[in-house]
């Protein structure tokens, strides 16, 4: 079999033999023959709700994605074993990345096929009134669409009670700048909605010099038909938060780590209870016709993908490298001691 010649150029100068750039070819032409599974769409969409009992219909429709997320839950961010460090030769990493280069693939095929089930999923029509605090003043779940036909929304853990916002939403909401300009100019609307009053969310958003739009939902059920806040009762009687019901007042289930709901409550001004009143998430909706849908929600680690930084972390040679919180607000960083000897507290020094 000849070997292409992008490869033999790369083994000749790996000094790679014949044999195996040609295994190793073998490897790829032989996963990438896998065919991906399919999926059938359901057209019925003729069920409304109010948001109230969006969990119910939740569950009868996104049983796949329940069980992902349930396995997803179990592994929290920073927990994750550091594979043993390894060295070798040039033509050792070749092999060893064209084996890990078809895991990616295959990975890259999934997640399109998961994408893809997600736009599947129906839509639910809202027929209940929302109303929203914003910088251009009052308005509804429609107004927030400006104009386009799809909408995203980030539940970010700001409660009334917050002197600041989550860490670790904040975190996540670094990466919103960027990148809303590029969804509005492709029919979508990207939007942070949080509890707190207008001012707060208004200074804190100075802040941080970020510019996205952000909504106050307070005195609304937004946050909570939306599963994304919950009153002190509901804590003592168990939540029910990324599709499943939780055990009366848990450490919260999400991206940080065991110590992070006291340490992050501290840092927003508040204990640990009233803290993780408020949970992660985001929900997108459509609008069609004058008549506002919700399409899809995601909770807990379904929101890795959103968080740019670990992104990042996950290709560095350590990976997350994690044993606790680190992280903070992108202006605390200075005001603390630096974690790794020799490193600049300006990243650009």
């Amino acid at each position: 079999m000849k070997i292409t010649e992008d490869i033999r150029r790369y083994t000749q100068k790996q000094q790679l033999s014949e044999e195996e750039a040609l295994q190793a070819w073998n490897r790829r032409r032989a996963s990438s023959s896998r065919k991906a599974p399919s999926f059938t769409q359901d057209p019925e969409r003729a069920d409304t709700h109010s948001g109230n009992n969006a969990s119910e219909i939740h569950k009868e429709t996104m049983t796949d994605q329940v069980k992902e997320e349930k396995t997803m839950a179990k592994n929290k961010t920073g927990t994750r074993d550091q594979p043993s460090r390894r060295y070798g030769s040039a033509r050792e990493w070749l092999a060893a990345r064209l084996e890990l280069l078809e895991a990616e693939k295959d990975l890259t095929r999934r997640s399109d096929e998961v994408a893809r089930k997600r736009q599947e999923v129906p839509w639910v029509r809202i027929d209940k009134e929302y109303r929203f605090e914003t910088d251009d003043g009052k308005a509804s779940l429609a107004d927030l669409f400006r104009g386009r036909s799809q909408l995203l929304v980030y539940h970010f853990m700001f409660g009334p009670d917050y002197k600041a916002g989550c860490p670790s939403c904040s975190a996540i909401a670094d990466g919103f700048n960027g990148i809303t300009i590029h969804l509005a100019n492709h029919d979508v609307m990207l939007w942070a909605v949080s509890r707190a009053p207008l001012a707060k969310l208004q200074e804190f958003k100075r802040r941080m010099g970020w510019t996205f739009p952000w909504a106050s939902s307070a005195g609304t059920d937004f946050n909570s038909d939306f599963s994304a806040s919950f009153t002190e009762e509901e804590q003592r009687k168990g939540i029910e938060y990324n599709f499943e019901r939780e055990e009366p007042l848990p450490e919260i289930p999400s991206r940080s780590t065991s110590d992070g709901a006291s340490k992050f409550a501290a840092m927003c001004g508040t204990d640990a209870n009233t803290y993780i009143r408020e949970r992660p998430g985001m929900s997108a909706f459509a609008l069609e016709d004058g008549v506002v849908y919700h399409t899809y929600s995601a909770y807990s680690r379904g929101l890795d993908g959103l968080w740019g930084m670990y992104q990042w972390l996950d290709r560095a040679p350590k990976g997350r490298n994690e044993t606790g919180v680190w992280w903070r607000r992108h202006d605390e960083y200075e005001s603390e001691p630096l974690r790794h000897k020799g490193a600049s507290k300006d990243c650009c020094a």
